[in-house]
This record gives C-alpha cells, structure tokens and sequence, in this order.
C-alpha cells in the first residue's frame, strides 16, 4: 500500500507541477498578445505616418509642376503674341497653312 500511497504523492506533484506550467504559459501567452497588440499599432502608426507625408509630399512636387507648366504657357504665349505683332503676315500664313492642313486630315 506504501507504493501506491507513493505513486498518488508523485501524481498530485506532478499535477501541480503541471498546473503551475499552464498558468505560467497562460501567463507568457497575455504578455505576447499584449506585445503584439503594442507593436501593431505602433506599426499601423508609423505607416499611416508615412503615408500622410507621402501624399503631401506628392501634392506638393504635383503643385510645383502645375506652376512649372503654367508659367511656360504664359512664356510661349508672350512670344506667340510678339511674334505675330511682328510678322503678321507670316502669322497669317502659318495659321492658314495650318488650318489647311487640320481640314485635309478631318476629311479621311
């Protein structure tokens, strides 16, 4: 009877042994899910930080071509005007020359 007196002893030590495991690990489980939780949104965070400065930093290069392209229009536009004042006869012309042209390629 002494043995299975010593087995049962052995058995109930292993069971708490085995149940402080499982709290332990229950426990090590929490902290990573918190972990992982803190990480995502810092994660989620930096992205969308780096996104917003992305778009702003498109917006504004996007802006800086707009304005780019807008004061060339104007400059061509001055030397169309001095150009036809001028030479207007030669204006004329081209403008008929092409407009000639436009009209051939619109019938086919």
């Amino acid at each position: 009877m002494a043995a299975a007196t010593g087995k049962t002893v052995n058995e109930a030590r292993a069971n708490s042994d085995l149940e402080a495991d499982i709290r332990q690990l229950k426990a090590d489980i929490d902290k990573l899910t918190k972990q992982l939780a803190k990480t995502g949104e810092h994660g989620y965070g930096t992205a969308r930080r780096a996104a917003t400065e992305g778009v702003e930093q498109l917006r504004a290069q996007g802006e800086a071509a707009f304005d780019s392209l807008r004061g060339s229009a104007k400059d061509i536009e001055a030397q169309l005007l001095a150009n036809v004042r001028e030479k207007p006869v030669t204006s004329l012309a081209i403008a008929a020359g092409v407009g000639f042209f436009f009209a051939l390629l619109a019938r086919r």
